[in-house]
């Protein structure tokens, strides 16, 4: 499933066994809602939270937002059950922790095709650990099911021993391969969690950084973190202007032969415009969105 231009600017991870904050969900502005049955949920909670979880994404009210479901892992006690109720309430995307294959990848393809889950449920591999960073190349194309990447930053960071830096130079690499990935294989890839809940500044800047680099979004662990990740990740208003003006400029000189055209006094060429139509269409889908979570 090659990425689209549905808007992952934010995308906030739930507890699964709670219901309340499921709900809350249903009014908070993020892109997407992981509902989390791993992390997030003790082992002797994790049926209660299962049924939880299913129920909440059967009952719907999230409007235009995708929902995830994060399973366990197969080789866990939960991990097929989670699939298995998983499928039956057809989430938008499956969220696999630690995949570190490609066979890893099919293994869950095959559970879900043999669980009834609908063909358009995407499965999402969280690149967490370091065998999962050398092999995400073949992860990211083992199935035309696979549509997103996301970035376990925090079990990453302490599997290679480095530390958690404002700069984050010590997981450059890591990010930097899963990022190119992602691209070779149009995939969207999420950022990972940030962790201060405290430290607005260090968490925009967090924020800004991600974009730098090429993420689509960057995933959640509080509410209070949408709003400025929303605004970091969108388009502005000078940004969706100028594309849309790109794009009409290039569509002019195209039909008097020219490949290239000025904008603004600088040269526009194809793959500038690209990147307009890129821009003026996320602007378009968080729009749409917008109005279907209003």
């Amino acid at each position: 499933m090659a990425a689209t231009f549905r808007p992952r600017r934010s995308v906030l991870y739930m507890p699964g066994s709670n219901a309340r904050a499921q709900e809350k969900a249903k009014s908070i502005p993020a892109d997407a809602i992981i509902l989390d049955l791993e992390d997030a949920v003790a082992p002797d909670a994790k049926a209660a939270a299962r049924e939880t979880v299913c129920n909440s994404v059967i009952g719907g009210g999230y409007g235009g937002r995708e929902m995830i479901i994060r399973c366990n892992g197969l080789d866990t006690p939960w991990g097929v059950e989670d699939v298995k109720a998983a499928c039956a309430a057809q989430p938008d995307a499956i969220l696999i922790p630690k995949v570190e294959s490609a066979e890893m990848v099919h293994e869950l393809e095959s559970l879900m095709d043999a669980s009834g889950a609908l063909a358009t449920t995407a499965i999402w591999c969280m690149i967490e650990t370091p065998r999962g960073v050398l092999r995400v190349q073949e992860i990211a194309a083992a199935s035309s099911r696979v549509a997103a990447l996301v970035m376990g930053t925090s079990d990453l960071v302490k599997d290679v021993h480095a530390r958690h830096t404002p700069l984050r130079l010590p997981m450059l690499t890591s990010l930097s391969l899963c990022i190119l990935a992602a691209r070779a294989e149009g995939l969207a890839i999420l950022d990972g969690v940030y962790l201060d809940l405290q430290d607005a500044g260090g968490f925009r800047d967090a924020c800004v950084q991600g974009l730098e680099f090429g993420f689509d979004g960057k995933t959640l662990i509080h509410p209070s973190q949408v709003d400025p990740c929303n605004e970091v990740y969108a388009p502005d208003a000078a940004e969706v202007d100028l594309s849309r003006r790109i794009i009409e400029a290039f569509a002019e000189a195209e039909k008097e032969g020219k490949g290239v055209v000025v904008v603004d006094g600088k040269l526009v060429e194809n793959l500038h415009v690209e990147n307009a139509k890129r821009v003026v269409a996320l602007a378009e889908a968080i729009h749409n969105l917008q109005e279907a979570s209003a």
